[in-house]
């Protein structure tokens, strides 16, 4: 008779293994009691209206009161969004959120006067103004501030545009309530004879199974379910680029390409650079994929073969705690200090909302804010080894928070998307080297050197896929051209066929993975995991190699938070993106890697 294996509910799982948002509010009633206090702050806004070009002194309290108003609504966003990833479909939170959004919409909307006024302030007197000490602790943001002068609309366009940010908002807010909440995909019966239930989660563990038959299973069951919803998620993903083509028109940009790149001063080239290298070494991609096939004794390689063990080993079985003690081991180069604040934070402080309960958010990320915990959300799985690697993932990034919230003021404590994917790949570089230098056999090594050349492929190869999809995409929408069913499965066929090359089997409904990843909702992000990685490939190497120096430049680097550019962040670290050697290196480990693969098989 074959086995149950359900999710369970969230009040089935320990207090201990949960987080503690405590560190936030102590509960609903404090959320909506600091909720008022907010609400009654917006106000004040108005009070600075048409005074910012009087004094330095006078644009210093604007400065002060909104740096204040920032974290108070920032502690009341995080609160309720992480109470709302404990169950998605709990509407108590989504209205919460629905709430706090309703509000910060009029907060935008009465501050919105602030930018398009700072930039009316001639040019002389503001230069003067940024000589006055009195500045110096809003220095940096107000020279980012004055680049956007070309963006910036006058006081009314951008009152308007403030207003309309829930509806800006809403088709990524639309794909995660049918995605993560609304979507059923039915239970799959694993090589142990379990009937687990398909989740966004299980199907990376399913997909992992040494027999075929499950993996395929999982596919095909996980890919019909989105192939019965493809008209609503493509007009959903169509509506997400026309709002970020919309949006950078609006503002003056080019592209919504280079809209998106502006905040982090990231030239175009980078993004070129990174998809052009990426081309340049797809022969070593096929080449892996070739060496996977053999190794797995398949005539054809299909999708649901590319995570599927080559190497065959025990059943994984490693307890979250093991987890954290082998990742603690794996940092000692970082330090005393790093290794025992981040030991401390994953079993004691409750960083961690550890387990999946039903309703909960797929995936896993981190997210916290100034004065409380840098909060990771699991889904940990003691049968999936890239659990424990996405736990290392996710405790660089609340490192990362941890040291900039500890070394910066509040107003330079958000450190930029762009380089939060370099100190969570730095962590799972760390740990993917510790557990080569332990490998006790050739079995054993050629694991490990397959899992990280999965990590490289899936990483920087398939990142960069994405990223020419989206750039693809809003190029159509910005030359008017339709973005149907039909185009958009088209385009990603084609990207699918180019990236994995002509020895491998595109399922038919494979394209439709172009529908489904979260990140094409908000896009423009997925470049900065291939860059982060290319980043971080090089930090580790020189970490291991050189020792102190090379982790005291890094440790500073966490420590910059927001207060310098991204690629300035990195260059004083000892990479520079703006030239392609980093994404050549990452590519040339790569094709090292598949060199020792193909000899130890």
């Amino acid at each position: 008779m074959s086995k149950t294996k359900g999710i369970p509910a969230r009040d089935i799982i320990a207090e201990a293994h949960k987080w503690n948002l405590s560190k936030l509010f102590k509960s609903d009633t404090a959320w909506e009691k600091a909720y008022k206090k907010l609400e009654g702050m917006v106000p004040t806004f108005a009070t600075f209206q048409g005074r910012l070009g009087e004094s330095a002194t006078v644009l210093r309290e604007c400065c002060d009161f909104e740096n204040t108003f920032e974290q108070l609504a920032e502690k009341l966003g995080v609160y309720a969004f992480l109470k709302s990833t404990e169950n998605v479909a709990n509407s108590h939170y989504q209205g919460m959120i629905a709430q706090y959004t309703f509000l910060m919409t009029q907060a935008a909307a009465l501050s919105s006067f602030i930018p398009p006024e700072i930039q009316a302030i001639p040019k002389k007197k503001i230069a003067q103004f940024l000589k006055e000490d009195i500045l110096e602790p809003y220095r940096f943001n107000l020279e980012k501030l004055l680049r956007y002068r070309p963006h910036i609309l006058s006081e009314n366009e951008e009152r308007l545009l403030a207003m309309q940010g829930e509806v800006a908002g809403a088709t990524s807010k639309i794909f995660d309530q049918l995605n993560d909440a609304d979507l059923a995909f039915g239970f799959v019966t694993n090589e142990d004879g379990e009937k687990v239930e398909l989740s966004q989660s299980s199907f990376r563990s399913l997909l992992e199974s040494p027999k075929r038959a499950v993996r395929k299973k999982a596919f095909t069951q996980f890919y019909d379910t989105y192939e019965q919803h493809k008209n609503t998620l493509s007009a959903t993903l169509n509506a997400s680029v026309l709002q970020d083509v919309y949006q950078s028109r609006v503002r003056n940009y080019l592209t919504a390409r280079e809209a998106a790149l502006f905040s982090d001063k990231v030239p175009v080239a980078v993004y070129d650079n990174l998809i052009e290298t990426v081309h340049k070494h797809l022969p070593t991609v096929y080449r892996y994929l070739d060496v996977r096939q053999k190794a797995l004794r398949l005539k054809e390689l299909h999708a649901y073969d590319t995570y599927a063990p080559i190497v065959k080993r025990g059943k994984t079985h490693i307890p979250y705690e093991d987890a954290v003690t082998t990742i603690c081991d794996a940092l000692h180069p970082l330090g005393k200090s790093y290794v025992n604040t981040l030991k401390k934070g994953l079993l004691e402080q409750r960083w961690v909302d550890r387990y999946e309960n039903k309703g909960k958010r797929s995936g896993a990320f981190s997210y916290g804010c100034y004065g409380t915990l840098p909060y990771i959300m699991m889904n940990y799985k003691e049968d999936v080894i890239d659990s424990m690697f996405t736990l290392a993932h996710e405790g660089g990034h609340s490192m990362h928070t941890h040291s900039s919230n500890k070394a910066q003021p509040p107003q330079y404590s958000h450190y930029t998307i762009f380089v939060a994917e370099v100190a969570s790949t730095f962590n799972e570089q760390l740990l993917s080297h510790h557990l080569l230098d332990r490998a006790t056999d050739k079995k054993e090594r050629a694991w490990l050197i397959n899992r990280e050349i999965d990590e490289i492929r899936g990483t920087i190869v398939r990142q960069t896929m994405f990223a020419e999809y989206e750039q693809i995409l809003h190029e159509m929408a910005e030359e008017g051209q339709p973005l149907t069913v039909d185009s958009l499965r088209e385009e990603y066929g084609d990207l699918l066929r180019k990236y994995f090359g002509e020895n491998f089997v595109i399922d038919e409904n494979l394209n439709l993975e172009g529908l489904r990843i979260p990140h094409f909702y908000s896009a423009f992000y997925v470049y900065k995991y291939a860059t982060g990685l290319s980043a971080a490939i090089a930090l580790s190497q020189a970490v291991l190699n050189e020792g102190k120096p090379a982790r005291d430049r890094y440790l500073r680097f966490l420590q910059s938070g927001g207060s310098q550019f991204p690629l300035d962040q990195l260059r004083e670290a000892g990479v520079d993106l703006e030239q392609p050697q980093p994404v050549e290196s990452a590519m040339n480990r790569l094709a090292t890697l598949v060199d020792e693969l193909e000899t130890l098989l």
